[in-house]
């Protein structure tokens, strides 16, 4: 059996439901109070056999386990993988069969700020959503050590160890998680300031960047049986160092490309209005009095404050 295939090798081993085994342990309860009973004179034949009922009884016990939906049971038998049960119920399996509890549910991951430099050599804050769950239970027991941070017990002959191994699942996939982001942080700049090339960007680049952070977070973790079902990035900025000089520079930048539209319309403007006073004869003005009517009304166009006129009451060449 190939290694990618065994999760889809459900476990084929002797289970029956609880209910039933609930129905022999009844029996054996009754069995050690009637040998009690019946033979108390002969503590020769009533002692073993009541105390080999008591030690079946507490083994048998702890064969009990009950399953929910969404949970899988990768059993293990002396340290051979059997397969993985996935039934939901109350059930009764063999007490040396380990059963190690893996969720298949979907869980969050909040990825905090971390500090990348970006294509440009930027320094920026970028954090994420993550959204994963368990998607082969062989190998994320088998194949991600989880032993240093597991505090592992027996109960009731299963491996309780949910807390410890899910703490290490959850730092094993944030660290992939982390590596993902500040390699796909380093392939794109935060921002297009000089809005001179229509290259990809942190800032603009919206579902495709959370696609190629998913897809790259997918590669990492499909080694330990983990699948990504989204990646979405939840907190963008400039590191504090350099966020108040981004700023000026995206305000200078957003400060010329509104001049460059003021101008465009003010020379448009004084060409129509030009035009206009040749075409209808209103006044014939020479070069000179164009050049100062240009002058004039691309001042009044141009300023950030209103202009004061000033009235001429002489001639048109004082």
């Amino acid at each position: 059996m190939e290694k990618e295939k065994l999760y889809e090798h459900p476990f084929n081993g002797f289970f029956v439901s609880g209910f039933v085994m609930l129905s022999i342990y009844a029996v054996l309860i009754a069995a050690a109070v009637l040998v009690g009973v019946f033979f108390y004179e002969t503590p020769e034949l009533c002692v073993p056999v009541i105390v080999g009922l008591v030690l079946a009884m507490i083994l048998m016990l702890s064969g009990f386990f009950t399953q929910q939906p969404n949970q899988v049971r990768v059993m293990i038998f002396f340290g051979n993988y059997r397969g993985t049960f996935s039934g939901t119920g109350f059930y009764w399996v063999n007490p040396f069969m380990s059963r190690k509890k893996i969720s298949l549910r979907i869980r969050n991951m909040d990825v905090e700020p971390i500090k990348v430099n970006d294509k440009e050599g930027n320094p920026v804050m970028i954090g994420m959503v993550l959204v994963w769950k368990v998607k082969d239970p062989y190998r994320v027991v088998f194949d991600v050590n989880t032993q240093s941070d597991t505090a592992v017990q027996q109960q009731n002959g299963e491996i309780v160890e949910v807390k410890n191994f899910d703490r290490s699942l959850n730092a094993f996939v944030r660290i992939q998680a982390d590596a993902a982001l500040r390699e796909v942080t380093g392939h794109y700049a935060y921002d297009d300031t000089d809005n001179t090339t229509n290259e990809l960007t942190l800032r603009g680049g919206g579902d495709e960047i959370n696609e190629r952070l998913e897809q790259k977070i997918n590669e990492r973790l499909e080694m330990a049986g983990i699948h990504v079902v989204e990646a979405r990035l939840n907190y963008l900025a400039y590191a504090p160092e350099i966020a108040a000089v981004m700023l000026r520079r995206q305000q200078a930048t957003a400060i010329i490309a509104a001049r460059e539209k003021i101008v465009e319309g003010a020379v448009s403007m004084v060409k129509m209005a030009l035009n206009q006073l040749s075409e209808e004869n209103v006044v014939e003005l020479d070069e000179e009095r164009k050049a100062a009517m240009v002058s004039n009304m691309l001042v009044v166009l141009c300023a950030d404050e209103p202009a004061q006129p000033v009235l001429n009451t002489g001639s048109l060449y004082q």
